[in-house]
């Protein structure tokens, strides 16, 4: 401010000279009283604006910038020398973040003083901070052209062009290299740059430049790690890691980064390692150790030979804890492992130490399901729902892990309870729903599937579970109607398309249409018994015996023999004329369904 106040004395001075040669001078014509009078003016007018702007000063200095500005608007009216005091007002209203009077002040003073770099500096960072970046960039490029030795121009030029146009950035940050040299920070923005580009041989190009500066910086040679898993360059990324730890061996980063390389590198085994030493370190919270086991664990479901090195890792946080998840999650791994005693023993004691909490329990519990662990949740749920009987989430897994393992009358009481609970829940809706239809309540089915196409009514899955349904009722208006409109939604919805084509068949239409959809199916699962049957029921259809064989041999080898698909391969060998044949599975049909009419009929007869 100090600088702005000299330049009004100078300009005060200068004015007040010129007015001291006019006083003594001779007078040249009449009018000597008039020039005397403006003279006088001029000085008044001078000393005003100067105690105006010292006034405006004051009040900045004492942060009262909404006072500063009314004084600098007033020295302004009478100043001759205007820009510094138009700067000074912009700068006040940048503070009180009054972003247009702010860029509208100053673009006055740089109309006045257009290669004013300090002024221009202001309007550069005004822009910034209002997110106008094309606009600053624009003044900032101004700026070097007028003065191309200020390195901090370039510095915040390739700043503002790192988000936008990160290309622009690298060419400004190489221009700052030719003019400066190999700067570290320089170099690690450039090096960042092109990794964020994807200009890895780039970016490594650069690393190297800086290793080359610093051979043993831990800081770059982590960079350049990361560099080599993202090329999958697994091994550079070993060695690289390596030779960081050679230098810090308790560098907690580096374990981490290396066991990162093995996940990445699909090697869980030698990871394993790492997060050992990684969760053998006090300093590490207690939180961030369970997540880092947890995340072995995760994979572990998918591979159950890392089961007991999950169980290691949790192992090793349990000797400093007695937190409750940790108990959890080895009795979740005892339950993988079959070694239930065990697992009995650690859930026993997550009871003891946690029976308020269900996060742990739920969120193992879906786990478990989410990855077809579907006996697994159920030992799981069985502890939580004795704690937590009117829990939703328990509930809900309990039951759609029965529904999954056949045990539908169980999942129905646990189900229902889940819709109570939340009506309005779609997977409680959608479960009791299918689990319903399944124990052949029909109408008790519908009625929840209307529920739940209310809340989401393009749900292909409800729709095509709603047409079997009407389909097995005989009400084929209303099940091809909705199987159409299913279709229309997803047109290769795999379900949808066999049992619409199931349908078909068993009315002997549309079999040329059938077969197109059932193929559809299989594309999408080649090895499902019921598309396989669905198909060889439709060559039957067509008489295409021999490939209707075909089909629905390969449906009772993918599937086991069930009494529709012995019943199919009867009617197929009555059709190629092996009677006998045809009798005896007739037969073994009858015995898987007992009270199949249709059945007894054929057997009685001898013939369809």
């Amino acid at each position: 401010m100090l600088k702005y106040l000299f330049l009004v004395l100078l300009a005060f001075i200068s004015i007040n000279c010129s007015s001291s040669n006019l006083l003594h001078q001779e007078p040249r014509d009449n009018n000597k009283n008039t020039k005397e009078n403006k003279t006088q003016k001029i000085k008044i007018d001078v000393k005003k604006s100067l105690e105006y702007f010292i006034d405006g000063a004051t009040a900045d200095a004492k942060m009262e910038y909404d006072k500063a500005i009314q004084y600098y608007i007033l020295a302004v009216q009478i100043a001759k020398e205007k820009g510094g005091i138009y700067y000074a007002i912009s700068k006040d209203y940048y503070r009180l973040n009054k972003i247009p009077p702010a860029i509208h002040t100053l673009k006055k003073a740089i109309k006045l003083e257009p290669k004013n770099l300090e002024y221009k500096d202001l309007l550069s960072s005004i822009y910034s901070s209002a997110s106008q970046f094309d606009s600053a960039t624009t003044v900032l490029n101004e700026m070097i052209a007028i003065d191309s030795t200020k390195l901090n121009y370039y510095y915040k030029l390739a700043k503002l062009y790192e988000n936008s146009q990160p290309s622009k950035a690298i060419k400004i940050y190489n221009k700052l290299t030719n003019k400066i040299g190999e700067d570290w920070n320089v170099l690690v923005r450039v090096a960042e740059l092109n990794e964020k580009l994807g200009n890895y041989d780039e970016a490594a190009k650069t690393l190297y430049q800086l290793l080359n500066v610093d051979p043993n910086n831990a800081r770059i040679q982590k960079l350049l790690v990361q560099l080599f898993i993202r090329q999958k360059n697994y091994n550079d990324a070993i060695k690289t890691i390596n030779s960081v730890l050679e230098l810090i061996p308790d560098d907690i980063e580096a374990h981490q980064m290396k066991a990162q390389i093995f996940i990445e590198d699909n090697k869980w085994k030698k990871a394993s390692k790492e997060f050992e030493f990684i969760l053998s370190q006090p300093s590490m919270s207690l939180e961030s150790k369970i997540n880092t086991a947890s995340t072995y664990f995760k994979k572990a479901l998918k591979d159950s030979t890392l089961m007991p090195f999950a169980y290691k890792l949790f192992s090793i946080i349990d000797k400093d804890t007695l937190d409750w998840q940790v108990k959890l999650y080895k009795g979740a791994i005892d339950v993988s492992l079959h070694r239930d005693s065990l697992a009995e023993k650690e859930f026993k004691q997550v009871t003891k130490l946690a029976k308020w909490n269900t996060e742990g329990w739920i969120r193992l519990g879906g786990l478990y399901f989410d990855n077809r662990k579907y006996n697994e949740a159920i030992k799981l749920m069985k502890q939580a729902v004795k704690q937590f009987p009117e829990n939703f989430a328990i509930n809900l897994i309990m039951g759609l892990s029965l529904a999954q393992t056949n045990k539908n009358e169980e999942a129905k009481t646990f189900l229902d309870k889940s819709v109570q609970l939340k009506p309005r829940n779609i997977n409680a809706l959608s479960g009791y729903a299918f689990t319903l239809r399944l124990l052949g309540e029909n109408d008790k089915a519908i009625y929840y599937l209307k529920r739940a196409l209310l809340i989401v009514p393009d749900d292909v899955n409800l729709l095509g579970t709603l047409g079997l349904i009407y389909n097995e009722q005989n009400k084929m208006f209303l099940s091809d109607s909705i199987y159409e409109n299913a279709l229309k939604i997803d047109s290769t919805n795999d379900i949808v398309n066999n049992n619409y084509a199931y349908s078909f068949s068993e009315r002997g239409i549309q079999l040329n249409r059938a077969l197109k959809m059932v193929k559809i199916a299989l594309a999408a699962d080649s090895l499902n018994s019921s598309y396989l049957d669905t198909i060889g029921w439709v060559y039957f259809k067509l008489k295409k015996y021999n490939l209707a064989k075909k089909y629905i041999k390969q449906a009772i080898k993918e599937g086991g023999e069930s009494a529709t698909m012995l019943d199919h391969m009867g009617d197929i060998e009555y059709y190629l004329n092996n009677k006998k044949r045809s009798n005896k599975l007739w037969k073994k049909a009858l015995k898987l369904d007992p009270k199949n009419e249709k059945l007894k009929k054929k057997i009685e007869k001898g013939e369809i």
